[in-house]
């Protein structure tokens, strides 16, 4: 019986070598990503269809050209990468600054599905325009030009919009608002993480999901305790903070997301926050 099974997998093995590199191509456009650089293991045939243009062109998405040749780094990018694997690998590793510097775009490395962050510049925020509650300033940490930090309001509320069309169709997204504290080793009972922030999303007039979390990763739960459980924000390898809003699904139609971080009932003033963007990635 053994040995049957090892004559069996020979010949499969035969007729897999036997296949022309463009047909194993084809093959590998049904996979995935991951999966296509696994299938490279398999011989010298599917190694070199692994690579090729054809395939990595496919993972790509059809828009890419469109979406970043107005990027300066962009259009570098297009004109020097040697291949479509190497341009598909730089994209998954490295956002680059898209629409007049407002948002970042890059690849999620699993799938080729789309990611964008919108700037601080890219959303509407209360009182934003004004210096005495808001400051425009740079961080070298930043992807982005600026980013907003919030020196004293009342009332806090910011939006952003993004429309479907432009995302990976039929995937289900999150966003998270990405932002720092200012002191971060040291809880401030008046910044903005001392008070349980909403979080919404809506599609038109829809809300399709609410919550309430902690921005501030130092705040004690057990202070109040009505408000244990609430979700606290994580540490990303940039080395800013983030915390989900909430999904939604971008369909084939063209729809309209609002994406909202508000706290606006409680009248003590808020402070110490950075805000670099609200990002919106497909949901692992």
């Amino acid at each position: 019986m053994l040995t049957e099974m090892k004559l069996k997998i020979e010949e499969e093995k035969n007729t897999i070598e036997v296949l022309p590199e463009e047909c194993i191509a084809n093959i590998l456009l049904l996979t995935s990503p991951v999966d296509s650089c696994k299938f490279s293991i398999v011989s010298k045939d599917f190694c070199s269809a692994s690579e090729s243009d054809i395939v990595w062109d496919h993972f790509l998405p059809s828009d890419l050209i469109s979406i970043i040749s107005e990027s300066q780094s962009g259009s570098s990018l297009l004109a020097t990468s040697p291949s479509k694997k190497s341009l598909y690998l730089t994209l998954s590793d490295n956002p680059i600054i898209v629409d007049n510097g407002k948002k970042s775009f890059q690849l999620e490395k699993q799938s080729g599905k789309k990611i964008y962050m919108l700037s601080a510049r890219d959303l509407s925020i209360a009182w934003g325009d004004t210096p005495c509650h808001w400051e425009w300033i740079t961080l070298p940490e930043s992807r982005f030009q600026e980013v907003a930090r919030l020196h004293i309001v009342n009332w806090f509320e910011i939006y952003g919009k993004i429309h479907s069309h432009v995302l990976s169709s039929n995937t289900q997204y999150a966003a998270f608002v990405v932002y720092k504290m200012i002191n971060p080793h040291n809880f401030n009972p008046h910044g903005v993480g001392s008070i349980p922030v909403e979080l919404t999303i809506d599609k038109f007039e829809d809300r399709i999901c609410t919550k309430e979390v902690w921005l501030d990763p130092n705040y004690d739960k057990e202070l109040d305790d009505e408000l244990l459980g609430l979700e606290s924000p994580k540490l990303r390898s940039d080395g800013w903070l983030e915390v989900e809003i909430g999904e939604f699904n971008s369909s084939l139609q063209d729809e309209v997301f609002q994406i909202g971080v508000v706290e606006i009932r409680n009248p003590h003033t808020k402070c110490g926050f950075i805000l670099e963007g609200i990002e919106i990635r497909p949901k692992n």
